[in-house]
């Protein structure tokens, strides 16, 4: 036996397996050709940012388009770090965007798939089996120094400016005899399992970055550790043993990671396993005070996914707007292709910017309106009252107490080439739909500029006098423009406009006094359809109370 299979030996008494036995455990996937594994591996350490969001769905796309598989792994070594329910807040918001993966983490202790455990917390044995067989070929040691004497070997790298690290001469547990080890672990010294790294200082590595293009990069000399004093592994060790034996294909993760991928392809190779092809994802950025920074999770209630479900922003507008952002094609598209599903889009990673997306709430709001607008009825009302059922129970209990007479006035002006726009987010929706509802109207009134008090009264009154909600919306516009004509206004806008000094105003003017009435708004949606909804005795009643009003105030 030699020296480095005697250290493994005391190092890992009791793992038995070896890499291979979980080679066979974990066999390759059987998938077509092309086929792109990939995976979404966020630490359960606080909520999930748009960032991450965005980051799993590229991911998503990548594997689906592909014939793939996308998986979800908790990586989750951070103990002190971690926040209670942090898992449950991840899995809750993917799915409430859409974001189902294949396999991985299902709830905080579930799972689905063949490749598991997917929390990484779990998987440490098999950690183990690969630290020992670095161990064996003698990539892999115990240091035995202190968090004081990391300090120094730091300070004294400041000081002389050179690469900070465990290395090189730094590295003084990188010697010890067999026999020194052996005596320190007896003695009770805690320790950690570093890299004995290979790589020399001037050597260059190479890759090529699927986002970013080719990266030349200096070799990685650092012996890092890959098992804390508790065993834990460190993220760039979980990461390489992981990526294999889970047989991702493809990882995508953000720009920050860039630094490390030195150390990983050193891993992947140390460990004679094949790396996986790296893309990183510039960070979404946000406009402030005219220059541009990372989205913050400090400083940016955006940057949060619970803001979108609690603003109720539909899961459908907010990965379209995501891939707005992933893919600069992805609106030209969707123009060409207005029904088609998100999902028939040919997503493409080098279509992606190099440099970070521009995060813009207004263009954000844009999208979603779009999107509403194409909803249908039925669907806007279910999504309405599964959104308000949580965030807003007073528009919830309204709404669901007549469902037909809430589908029927969220038909109003829906379909059709130029649907209305007037919905962003479910949020929205008390505002759009008070006036339908006595509990939720305010009743305030604006009447244009141009309107006197007398001239308004004298409109409603006669109004008063013709309407039928039985009318269609021909006759009930022929009646709007006979009362026109009686109070002095001109029946058709042209007549108007030739002879601005002879009317009062015109039909327009009419239907807008009507309108405030009813609504309380010069702007609505179509006025016969809401008067037709409202019927009669609303109608009355409201009429009277404007008319009330202005008597009041003159």
């Amino acid at each position: 036996m030699t020296d480095n299979q005697k250290l493994a030996e005391m190092l890992f008494p009791d793992i038995k397996k070896t890499p291979s036995d979980y080679e066979l455990i974990y066999p390759k996937r059987d998938l077509p050709s092309g086929a792109q594994v990939t995976r979404f591996a966020p630490s359960p350490t606080g909520f999930l940012h748009i960032g991450g969001l965005f980051a799993s769905l590229v991911c998503e796309r990548c594997a689906h388009r592909s014939g793939g598989v996308f998986y979800l792994r908790i990586e989750d070594t951070d103990k002190k770090r971690e926040i209670e329910d942090g898992v449950t807040g991840i899995l809750e918001g993917l799915s409430a965007f859409g974001i189902t993966p294949d396999e991985g983490m299902t709830g905080p202790d579930s799972e689905k798939g063949d490749y598991g455990p997917y929390k990484q917390s779990m998987r440490r044995d098999i950690y183990h089996a690969f630290a020992k067989f670095l161990t064996e070929k003698g990539y892999a040691y115990p240091c035995f120094c202190s968090e004081g004497d990391i300090s120094k070997i730091r300070e004294e790298q400041e000081k002389t400016k050179l690469l900070p690290g465990y290395y090189g001469k730094f590295a003084k547990c990188r010697s010890l005899s067999i026999d020194e080890v052996e005596r320190k672990i007896k003695a009770g010294e805690e320790y950690t399992v570093r890299l004995k790294s290979p790589g020399e200082e001037g050597r260059r590595i190479a890759f090529d970055d699927k986002i970013k293009g080719h990266i030349e990069m200096p070799e990685n000399i650092v012996d890092i550790v890959l098992l804390k004093s508790d065993g834990i592994p460190t993220y760039h060790f979980a990461h390489a043993v992981d990526d294999f034996l889970m047989r991702t294909t493809n990882v995508i993760r953000g720009d920050e990671w860039i630094s490390s991928v030195p150390v990983h392809l050193q891993l992947f190779e140390l460990l004679g396993n094949k790396a996986p092809a790296f893309s990183h994802i510039s960070p979404i950025m946000k406009e402030d005070n005219g220059a541009k920074r990372k989205i913050s999770k400090r400083k940016d209630p955006e940057a949060a996914v619970t803001f979108y479900e609690e603003e109720g922003y539909p899961k459908e507008a907010v990965t379209e707007y995501l891939l707005n952002l992933a893919n600069y094609n992805f609106e030209d598209w969707r123009r060409e292709n207005p029904n088609a599903s998100y999902t028939e889009f040919p997503f493409d990673m080098s279509k992606m910017s190099s440099s970070g997306a521009l995060f813009d709430m207004v263009k954000l709001r844009d999208v979603s309106r779009g999107i509403i607008s194409r909803f249908s009825a039925e669907k806007v009302l279910d999504d309405v009252l599964s959104w308000s059922e949580k965030y807003d129970r007073e528009l919830y209990d309204v709404l669901s107490k007549d469902r037909d007479f809430a589908i029927r006035l969220f038909g109003i002006d829906r379909g059709g080439d130029k649907p209305r726009k007037d919905i962003a987010a479910w949020s929205d929706v008390r505002a759009y739909v008070s006036y339908f509802y006595d509990s939720l109207w305010d009743r305030q009134y604006e009447l244009p500029e141009n309107i006197s008090a007398d001239d308004a009264v004298a409109v409603l009154e006669e109004y008063k006098n013709i309407f039928s909600p039985e009318d269609d919306k021909d006759t009930w516009f022929s009646k709007m423009k006979d009362v026109a004509e009686k109070c002095g206004f001109a029946r058709e806008v042209k007549m108007f406009k030739k002879n601005p000094d002879d009317f009062k105003g015109h039909v327009g003017d009419v239907s807008t006094i009507v309108r405030v009435a009813i609504t309380g708004r010069r702007n609505s949606p179509d006025l016969h359809a809401i008067l037709a909804l409202l019927g009669k005795d609303r109608v009355m009643a409201r009429i009277s109370s404007l008319t009330s009003y202005l008597k009041s105030d003159r």
